[in-house]
C-alpha cells in the first residue's frame, strides 16, 4: 500500500470514529429528554384534577354559609300557617334575654350551637300542628328534601325531635315544644341541616353549625351574632 492510500484510510477511520461518537451522544440524550416531557404532562394533569376536584366545570365548591334564615319549601298542599316563625334557644351559649331571647322569625333564627348543648324549639304555629325536626349532616343538594322519605334509616341522620304544643304547662308561650342535643361521642363538629317536617313532608330547612364543646360558651352575644353571619 502506497503512502496516498494510507493517508486516505487514516482519514476514513477518523471520520468513522467521529460519526460513531456523535450517534452515541445523540442516543444518550434522547432518553433524558423524554421523561421530562412526561413529568410535565403529569404535573399539569394533577394540577387540573386538583382544581376540578369538587366541580367538573373547574369551579371550586362554595362552602356552606350561615344566614339564620329558614328556607320554606314550596309545596302545593302546604299550609303557610304551619310554620310562621321560629325561635331556637340553647342552655350553654348566649344569654336568655339576648342571643337566646330572639322573637320568632323566618329570617333571624339562632343557627350555631355546641355539641352536648340542649336545644329548645319555640315555633310560631297553631297548637294542633305536630311537627318534627330532623337533624342531618348538611347536603349541598337541598332539593333532595323536597321529595325525601324521612326515616331513622336515612344516611347522615344524626337525631330528630318531635314538637308538640305544651298544653300541660302553665305558660305554654314560654315553654319549649321539644328539645334535643347531639352527643359528641356520636357526632362531629360541622354543618348540619335542621329539616322541619309536617305529616312526613319537609316544609322548611335551616342550615346550622355545631361547634366542639366549650367553643361557644366563652363568647359574648355580640360575638355569637357575628359567627352566625360570617
Amino acid at each position: 500500500m502506497n503512502r496516498t492510500h494510507r493517508i486516505v484510510c487514516l482519514l476514513l477511520a477518523v471520520l468513522m470514529a467521529f460519526t460513531l461518537a456523535a450517534c452515541s451522544k445523540g442516543n444518550e440524550e434522547k432518553p433524558s429528554e423524554q421523561p421530562q416531557s412526561q413529568n410535565a404532562g403529569s404535573d399539569a394533569s394533577q394540577a387540573g384534577n386538583s382544581e376540578n376536584a369538587s366541580d367538573p366545570a373547574g369551579q371550586a365548591a362554595q362552602p356552606a354559609k350561615l344566614s339564620g334564615k329558614l328556607n320554606l319549601i314550596d309545596l302545593d298542599d302546604r299550609d303557610p300557617s304551619v310554620l310562621r316563625g321560629l325561635r331556637i334557644a340553647g342552655n350553654l351559649a348566649g344569654t336568655a334575654d339576648g342571643f337566646n331571647g330572639k322573637d320568632p322569625s323566618l329570617t333571624d333564627v339562632r343557627c350555631i350551637f355546641e355539641l352536648n348543648e340542649w336545644i329548645e324549639f319555640y315555633p310560631d304555629t297553631d297548637k294542633e300542628y305536630a311537627l318534627r325536626v330532623w337533624v342531618l349532616r348538611h347536603r349541598d343538594d337541598q332539593e333532595y328534601y323536597n321529595t325525601c322519605k324521612f326515616s331513622d334509616l336515612m344516611p347522615n341522620f344524626a337525631n330528630y325531635c318531635d314538637l308538640h304544643y305544651p298544653a300541660d304547662e302553665d305558660n305554654p308561650d314560654e315553654w319549649h315544644w321539644g328539645s334535643f342535643y347531639l352527643n359528641p361521642a356520636d357526632c362531629e363538629p360541622g354543618y348540619y341541616d335542621f329539616v322541619f317536617t309536617y305529616e312526613g313532608k319537609a316544609i322548611a330547612t335551616l342550615l346550622t353549625r355545631f361547634y366542639a364543646e366549650n367553643e361557644l360558651t366563652v363568647k359574648s352575644d355580640a360575638e355569637l351574632e357575628a359567627l352566625m353571619h360570617e
